[in-house]
């Protein structure tokens, strides 16, 4: 295999891009060919097989979508309480919007981990590794609402992405915001409350 990692990492974005276009099934090394501008052939240097990509992808896709940690410590300047907790599950919606390809070709891995158990587990491991390292977070920033409340709103957003990514008009984008503060007051309990 070819050992240029800046076109590795073209290649894997390009893969991004097709996953989001095309789903797995258009997910060829052709097409990613095409949406890198290298000629026919490059990707299929650069993986073994088709296999190997999505798990590249799979590696990488949670970096892309991850949030700045400049931006991260700037929000969490603010005293822990119920409005900043709000305000970081806003942050998340607002990102997923500000991404879509990057959300949607997840969910497309996601989809195709349903038929390949390799890939399953690598996302399988991936996914709860950040989940953990949500609830780490929420816990050591001193944010109010314990473990099952942060599982909850991960859920709960999980199922928000879904719909905003996949079908818009069902939750229109001048609900969310009230849903997002609805969520965490059901879930950690409205301002005030012990």
């Amino acid at each position: 295999m070819v050992r240029n990692p800046e076109r590795r990492a073209a290649l894997v974005d390009a893969a991004v891009e097709v996953l989001a276009r095309d789903g797995a099934r258009g997910l060829t090394f052709r097409a990613v060919d095409g949406a890198a501008g290298v000629p026919n052939g490059t990707a299929s240097n650069y993986f073994a097989s088709r296999d190997d990509l999505l798990a590249q992808v799979a590696g990488q896709i949670h970096q892309r979508v991850a949030p700045d940690p400049e931006e991260v410590a700037a929000v969490m300047a603010a005293p822990p309480s119920r409005a900043l907790v709000v305000e970081l599950v806003e942050w998340i919606n607002r990102r997923v919007a500000g991404d879509r390809t990057g959300y949607l070709a997840m969910l497309e891995l996601r989809l195709e981990a349903t038929r390949r158990p390799e890939l399953q587990e690598e996302l399988t491991r991936t996914i709860r590794a950040a989940r953990d390292d949500d609830l780490r977070f929420h816990q050591e920033g001193g944010l109010p609402g314990d473990s099952t409340a942060v599982r909850l709103m991960y859920l709960a957003m999980t199922g928000l992405m879904l719909e905003q990514l996949t079908l818009p008009g069902v939750v229109p984008a001048e609900e969310t915001q009230g849903l997002i503060s609805a969520l965490v007051d059901r879930a950690i309990g409205p301002e005030g409350e012990a």
